[in-house]
């Protein structure tokens, strides 16, 4: 889906959203209630001056909007692989984003990443996953890494590799498998305009991801090993 479109179907009552060298943003309205939009489109990657952009995004709307909420629109194919953007530290800039995003979370602004065609690697980890809640569209393609890049780093075979894919989430791309392991709130399939109301009425700060992938079977560790170091930093601190 065309970010137009979505935009549309998102936001009914109205929006000022622009592209700008595949970067996303302005202004909605949501059940009355303005919320300010960024994201990306055309699957670009996240280089140096989206990352920028969409922090001062953030910082604009926590110094000038006090507690709007921000939605964040997903559509990258990850952090851009130049030998420029590695020099001038790609890595910083992501981390300045997500402390931004962190910083409006802490200034009591809700955060909502939507994944609406493709999410990849550090593009996603610095977008969508910072946010409180993250969802997606039920055809979003979502993977930190495709199998043939996995099977080169790891050295396992891509025949083994997509065997495991078959059974175990965290080896196999798409929405729905991200659902199971808790990175995805909820896959939208019908109203989005009703969803997001409901996104933001339901959002909350705590991190519900782990808890949610035990929950839903797709990490069955995560959630225990949570539980193991809370306890023992409890028994300790007594």
């Amino acid at each position: 889906m065309d970010w137009q479109t979505l935009a549309s179907h998102l936001f009914p009552e109205g929006h000022d959203i622009a592209e700008q060298d595949f970067f996303l943003s302005g202004t909605a309205s949501v059940a009355g209630r303005p919320v300010t939009v960024i994201g990306t489109t055309g699957h670009t990657p996240i280089g140096v001056e989206i990352a920028l952009a969409q922090a001062k995004a953030v910082l604009d709307t926590v110094r000038s909007h006090p507690g709007r909420p921000i939605i964040i629109l997903v559509d990258t194919q990850g952090q851009r692989l130049r030998h420029r953007d590695e020099m001038l530290g790609i890595n910083s800039y992501m981390a300045h984003l997500g402390k931004c995003i962190e910083l409006a979370r802490r200034r009591n602004h809700k955060v909502i990443g939507l994944v609406y065609d493709q999410a990849l690697s550090g593009g996603f980890i610095t977008s969508g996953l910072l946010a409180d809640a993250c969802y997606a569209l039920p055809d979003a393609t979502i993977r930190v890494m495709g199998l043939p890049a996995m099977a080169r780093i790891t050295k396992v075979p891509e025949e083994r590799l997509t065997e495991l894919a078959k059974d175990n989430p965290v080896f196999a791309p798409g929405a729905h498998n991200y659902l199971v392991m808790g990175g995805l709130e909820a896959i939208w399939d019908k109203d989005l305009a009703d969803n997001l109301q409901s996104a933001l009425d339901t959002a909350t700060q705590a991190d519900r991801r782990s808890e949610l992938g035990a929950a839903r079977g797709g990490r069955k560790w995560s959630q225990r090993v949570v539980q193991a170091v809370l306890a023992e930093g409890h028994a300790r601190a007594a």
